[in-house]
């Protein structure tokens, strides 16, 4: 096994140019469309994000900062006055997305963090987080398997029980999908549950999803045959993109997930013409957004 790293936070100095790399999003962009996962991944292309994407995020976000209190103080009251903190921290970080409130009154904006809020709210419904210490919250990490396939992502949150297994959670500020929706998701889960299998040698006991549209929770327990035969998955992936990526040859899959693309004015399904190809691997396509990773 090549060398692997797992770490929570990032170091500082210099950011240092890196190989390209495969996420679990990317992954599953080139899945859906070919041609959707080169705009992301390799032209870069700048995609507005939704109010609701936002409201992912900062949940995200407010849940993170819930998980560095003190196990006593993991409750409602707090969580809400974690809420306004958090998304001016986000506004900082990223003015352009406080720009879609731009023409929003207050009120407005007031009901769009109470819209937050009550996704938190159905969380507290699901598990009381006073009662455990998760390993690990917003974890990057990263490995390079045996064929040379560099995997990288973040994990929500890792628990890990006093006798050792492991769970790996992540939150959905959507409702419980339907069937494509369904498998996306478990995609992006089995990706992660390979990564920390060759990480650390365990596979883990349990996979848990937590919609906080609708409180419902979704879990799925991995087995390692099957963990392997999803690495060569991931792997044979890698390898399509890199025959694509050669030249240029990323072609465009329609489908129903068509109308929620940002880019089909670009498409050539819908009459749009791609701009040149920059080449490959410039830049890193390993990258997630926070918007990727609030799902």
């Amino acid at each position: 096994m090549s060398q692997s790293t797992e770490v929570s936070e990032p170091t500082a100095g210099p950011v240092a140019r890196r190989r390209p790399a495969l996420s679990p999003s990317r992954a599953s962009d080139f899945k859906q469309c070919p041609l959707l996962y080169r705009f992301r991944a390799v032209d870069r292309l700048p995609e507005i994000p939704t109010k609701a994407q936002l409201r992912g995020t900062l949940v995200h976000s407010v849940l993170e900062k819930l998980f560095a209190l003190p196990q006593p103080d993991r409750v409602p009251a707090r969580a809400k006055e974690l809420l306004e903190p958090a998304w001016a921290e986000l506004s900082a970080e990223r003015p352009e997305w406080s720009e879609l409130f731009a023409d929003e009154k207050p009120e407005q904006v007031d009901k769009w963090l109470e819209s937050a809020l009550k996704l938190i709210d159905t969380y507290f419904g699901l598990e009381d987080p006073t009662r455990f210490e998760p390993e690990a919250c917003e974890l990057h990490v990263e490995i390079e398997l045996g064929s040379g396939v560099l995997l990288r992502g973040y994990v929500d949150r890792v628990d890990v029980a006093p006798t050792g297994e492991m769970r790996v959670v992540d939150y959905k500020t959507g409702a419980a999908p339907r069937e494509i929706g369904e498998a996306k998701a478990l995609f992006q889960m089995k990706f992660y549950a390979v990564v920390l299998w060759r990480l650390r040698g365990i596979v883990p006991r349990q996979l848990k999803l937590m919609y906080l549209t609708d409180g419902q929770s979704l879990a799925y327990t991995p087995d390692e045959a099957e963990l392997l035969r999803f690495e060569r998955t991931l792997e044979a992936i890698w390898q399509a993109i890199l025959k694509a990526g050669k030249t240029g040859d990323f072609r465009p899959n329609p489908s129903k997930l068509c109308g929620w693309c940002d880019h089909q004015a670009r498409c050539p399904s819908f009459g749009g013409t791609p701009p040149e190809y920059p080449g490959w691997p410039e830049p890193d396509a390993g990258e997630e957004t926070p918007i990727d990773r609030a799902d």
